[in-house]
């Protein structure tokens, strides 16, 4: 039987003990095709003899079954190479080769914000998930969450009783639903438009490890992550650390000094997380959408934007108007003469494109070696 890109980036999955970024330079060395059906001296890599075989003699027959499986329960298993990834999360340091996923995937090339915090979280804190999930969504931004009880659980209901736009990443396989009590609001999720997604084979049942690796998914493919009601060792400062290294945006509702769930929270922001009281400070903050940051076009119908002719960076009056040394966001709308708004939103997606970096008192122009 033809096999497809499916079959092969499973394969690469599926190669013993070597971390994700060997993986990748494996198939961008010798080819994703050629790397399991073309015969090379594996001899000088740094490879284990069981690490050697599966990519000499791959096990088919069990990539067959994980198919079978996945279309048992009527699952897409979207590759590193399809287009319907999440650009976002091929940044981060070790992303899935496959995604198992249940509902709307274009959900998945969307912007998004995911929302995490306790799973013993109080009223107020189930309040806020809510209203905060419900106008992001209303605002055609997709909540992403875990599935799991307290802040996840109140986010995506929020989700759902707006727009529906909801991503569930979840730390089982694709075919079980954990915690068990939430059948009900997978159903709901996928009723009304949203996503259920997973990068663990089907049939995998939740185990500890398995939390982590997922946070850094549902981290990696938001622009940003907000934090309600956390103690200062969970799961969700976890969350909040990868987002970090991931260079996203992170954000924190602040509660009250006596109260433990806001701990983290506080945490966060002493250590320079963005303090939110409302949607507007995270909409303001995160480019929410690339598209609509377009330059405008000059007289001459040609764009105000020129590349450089070594790199093909974007070089405009904003990213101009940012030094070498600190420079204060004010004194960069005073510069460009934009709303700040749009001040913020620019710098956002210049900070991503890793021309200029968020220091404390400002920005700070990057060379680019």
């Amino acid at each position: 039987m033809p096999k497809s890109p499916t079959h092969y980036w499973l394969a690469v999955k599926l190669i013993p003990r070597l971390s994700h970024r060997k993986k990748l330079a494996l198939v961008e060395e010798f080819g994703l095709f050629s790397l399991f059906e073309k015969p090379m001296a594996l001899s000088a890599l740094p490879l284990t003899d069981k690490q050697k075989a599966a990519i000499h003699h791959p096990n088919w027959l069990f990539i067959e079954q994980v198919l079978a499986n996945a279309h048992a329960a009527q699952a897409d298993i979207i590759h590193f190479d399809d287009d319907r990834y999440p650009p976002l999360l091929k940044e981060i340091h070790d992303p899935p080769f496959v995604l198992f996923a249940k509902g709307n995937t274009r959900l998945l090339t969307s912007e998004q914000i995911a929302i995490v915090g306790s799973r013993s979280c109080s009223m107020t804190g189930k309040e806020i998930a809510n209203s905060f999930a419900r106008s992001l969504a209303a605002n055609n931004i997709t909540v992403t969450s875990g599935l799991a009880l307290g802040i996840d659980a109140a986010a995506h209901q929020g989700a759902l009783s707006s727009t529906g736009r909801t991503i569930a990443v979840v730390a089982t396989g694709i075919d079980l639903v954990y915690p068990a009590r939430h059948r009900q609001l997978v159903n709901k999720i996928l009723e009304k438009g949203g996503l259920i997604i997973s990068e663990f084979l089907p049939k995998t049942v939740a185990k500890q490890g398995h939390f982590p690796r997922r946070n850094r998914i549902i981290s990696g493919m938001s622009l940003g992550v907000l934090v309600i009601e956390a103690k200062n060792k969970s799961g969700s400062l976890i969350t909040a650390r990868m987002a970090l290294e991931q260079n996203r945006d992170v954000f924190a509702i602040p509660g009250s000094i006596r109260n433990e769930m806001s701990e983290g929270c506080h945490t966060l922001i002493k250590q320079g997380a963005k303090l939110v009281s409302e949607v507007a400070d995270i909409t303001n903050e995160v480019a929410l959408s690339f598209s609509a940051l377009k330059m405008p076009e000059n007289d001459s119908g040609k764009n105000e934007c020129e590349k450089t002719n070594d790199r093909g960076l974007l070089i405009d009056s904003l990213l101009a108007s940012v030094g070498d040394e600190i420079t204060p966001i004010d004194v960069v709308v005073s510069r460009t003469q934009l709303p700040i708004e749009e001040v913020t939103s620019r710098l956002t997606v210049l900070e991503l494109r890793g021309l200029v970096a968020a220091v404390p008192g400002g920005y700070l122009k990057l060379t680019r070696g």
